[in-house]
């Protein structure tokens, strides 16, 4: 069993990372797929549940999902340049939506860089390095690109993709819709 969670790791890894970068300067920034911001939504009778996200966070702090809460899950990386254009925005969403929980999901980094990201861009939701969550999403809305957001109805079902940088407008529009689902 170990060996084939590794093995589709290493697969999984090799379909989200290789193809054609968006002219990035390093070598990390020329290696993954660049998203495009296209933003999936799932309708309510069509989702299915999310896999178990819990661990530890950067800080040493037990990190889950909340029972009854849209959650948002990022996918990213300190060394990927449209992780740091959007981390200002997601922080801002954050704030905006207290009662949504944020999750960032850290991929192919180092806790040093990924620390200092989240220092330099003030991030207060919690990230929890673990690359084994990512593969849990492959049977609704795989991850792709990086960044990607995923957005959890408050059944913990996955309702929305971005795949890509966010917006404010797009993953605020996200979160109100996924909410007045539970309001009717």
């Amino acid at each position: 069993m170990k060996i084939r969670v590794s093995i589709s790791a290493l697969v999984l890894s090799s379909l989200i990372f290789s193809g054609c970068g968006s002219g990035g300067t390093s070598v990390s920034e020329e290696s993954f797929v660049a998203g495009d911001g296209v933003v999936t939504f799932v309708a309510k009778e069509n989702r299915s549940f999310a896999p178990v996200i819990n661990g530890e966070s950067l800080l040493g702090e037990k990190t889950f999902i909340e029972k009854e809460k849209i959650t948002v899950i990022n996918v990213w990386a300190s060394w990927c340049s449209p992780c740091r254009a959007e981390a200002p925005a997601l922080q801002a969403i954050s704030e905006k939506y207290p009662v949504t929980q944020f999750i960032g999901i850290l991929t192919r980094d180092s806790k040093d860089s990924a620390l200092a990201f989240t220092r330099r861009f003030k991030i207060t939701f919690p990230t929890i390095a673990n690359d084994e969550i990512l593969l849990g999403f492959r049977n609704s809305l795989p991850v792709t690109s990086i960044p990607t957001t995923i957005i959890l109805d408050k059944n913990r079902k996955v309702a929305a993709r971005i795949s890509g940088a966010i917006t404010i407008a797009s993953l605020s529009d996200l979160i109100e819709k996924i909410d007045n689902e539970s309001a009717k």
